[in-house]
């Protein structure tokens, strides 16, 4: 008897590392896999990755999975992948060059050439998102201007979900919540945008074929049923992007729950039907295939906590214990870290500001200060931006945000948590899962499979319970919306100073 396809699985291929998790329908997991991906710092904020690593750490998760339950029993497969990072492949599929992480910032010239070319304005229309380094569209723009040859050798650029599929099927296809943070998608046609492809010499056939998030776009070949365990010709069904995939794992469809992803940056989305812009956020197209999410973003998320702990603290951030003890030092510390600020644009600045030249810094240093006041800073620094942002997306939509779900690494803190919720004034929720990222891949599977009509039915059966909540202490809000204020004129006293200091950085490097 041919057993029952009883789950479906969630590939969530992140920056750093593969999960392949199999989810039953009721939103319980049968099993788990998992694998590294190792990243490139090549130095000037320039980071890149060997696709090849994609595919083999996705190999080994799904194999590693398979060690708990039976690949006969797997109805579908959908991936969520590290956005905004893609691979230039040759006619065979082979790279021409490595792959381009998000987080790179080498394409900072860039975002002004473009946007002189196709129009500041008219790319924000397009694409939901304002000129920033963030999408693809402005690394394309680097390689046409200085790897030219590179770039004529190209035959497809390929998105991290593209890729994955492409080596599971054979095919090239993503989703439409795969495609859009490349920046060259039009949202509301949701096709590629031949205005932004024209000024990068672009055409169709150089990107990946599209599909709405739900949609079988392939079947496991033989080969990749070799390499991964997969049975042969289990339905392949397009996902999307880690963050909205996040969204629809926690069931954040409607406008009063957001979703706070504190993980290497901090970002959260905030759902609407209708299709908007503005410079508070930038729009992404929602995994459920209906609607939109207006998300924040703030690079330096715990990869700021990270780098007080690697070079301040001078300790391995893999030291757990060492975490502990500066929550301990900075909880004893009282709100407002004794007159010290952090501005957290270490990895300058997207929402609000759109500033590529923008620094973080620490503001009200004295010789009082220790590391518990440092670190708690660098807390209510991410948590007051996120304050701030969420406030200014709230004024400019009419929305009303009464909730956080949060997840990512630095969800596992009470402390930051409650910081977030007091700032914010908003309750702060965190789900039974850890892995809403791939419970959102295993929703689109799930759909694909004819488990459910739709995103949203299957959501309300598969997304866990919340198991922690944390609601504002209205004392601890009420100095955090006076701390605010001070916050918020930080970073516009100090625009033109970034901008100075960046100008007699690169004079100084063009001088050696």
């Amino acid at each position: 008897m041919e057993p029952d396809k009883d789950v479906v699985i969630g590939l969530d291929s992140s920056t750093t590392a593969t999960k392949a998790v199999a989810w039953r329908r009721d939103g319980t997991v049968a099993g788990v896999g998992r694998s590294s991906i190792p990243i490139a710092s090549i130095g000037d904020n320039r980071y890149e990755q060997d696709p090849e690593d994609w595919w083999r750490s996705a190999c080994v998760a799904i194999s590693g999975l398979f060690q708990e339950i039976a690949p006969e029993r797997v109805a579908a497969i959908a991936i969520s992948n590290q956005r905004e990072t893609f691979v230039p492949l040759g006619p065979k599929g082979v790279p021409v060059r490595p792959a381009i992480v998000w987080l790179d910032q080498r394409c900072e010239k860039e975002v002004a050439w473009l946007a002189g070319k196709v129009g500041a304005d008219k790319i924000h229309r397009i694409s939901g998102k304002p000129p920033d380094m963030g999408p693809v569209a402005y690394r394309i723009a680097w390689m046409l201007r200085w790897e030219k040859e590179l770039f004529r050798a190209t035959a497809l650029f390929a998105d991290v979900q593209c890729y994955l599929v492409w080596r599971l099927t054979g095919a090239f296809w993503t989703s439409w919540a795969s495609a859009d943070p490349l920046g060259l998608f039009d949202m509301e046609a949701k096709d590629w945008s031949l205005d932004i492809m024209d000024a990068l010499e672009l055409s169709p056939e150089r990107l990946p074929r599209l599909a709405g998030p739900g949609t079988v776009i392939g079947h496991v070949g033989g080969l990749a049923a070799a390499a991964t365990g997969l049975a042969p010709d289990t339905p392949v069904v397009a996902g999307g992007g880690d963050g909205q995939a996040a969204g629809l794992g926690v069931n954040a469809l409607t406008s009063s729950r957001a979703y706070l992803n504190l993980g290497t940056a901090a970002v959260s989305g905030i759902y609407s039907r209708e299709y908007r812009t503005g410079t508070a956020w930038r729009t992404m197209g929602s995994c459920s295939g209906e609607g939109y999410y207006f998300e924040t973003s703030l690079r330096a998320g715990t990869f700021l906590v990270d780098w007080l702990v690697r070079q301040i603290c001078q300790t391995p951030a893999e030291d757990a214990d060492i975490y502990r003890r500066l929550e301990a030092e900075a909880s004893a510390v009282p709100i407002g870290s004794q007159g010290l600020l952090t501005l957290p644009y270490w990895g300058a600045v997207m929402t609000p500001y759109w500033d590529p030249q923008a620094r973080g810094c620490f503001v009200g240093l004295t010789g009082s200060h220790r590391v518990g006041h440092l670190y708690r800073s660098v807390l209510e620094g991410i948590a007051l931006e996120q304050a701030l942002v969420t406030g200014m997306v709230e004024e400019q939509t009419n929305v009303h945000v009464k909730e956080f779900v949060a997840m990512g690494g630095g969800a596992s803190s009470d402390f930051w948590c409650q910081i977030v919720a007091d700032a914010s004034g908003k309750t702060v929720r965190r789900s039974k899962t850890i892995e809403a990222s791939s419970l959102g891949a295993a929703i689109c599977a799930a759909v694909g499979a004819g488990w459910f009509p739709t995103a949203a039915a299957a959501a309300e059966s598969m997304c866990s319970e919340i198991t922690r909540e944390t609601s504002p202490s209205p004392e601890n809000s009420r100095q955090y919306v006076e701390l605010l204020g001070i916050y918020r004129e930080i970073y516009p006293q100090l625009r033109e100073t970034f901008s100075r200091l960046s100008r007699f950085a690169a004079q100084v490097i063009n001088e050696k």
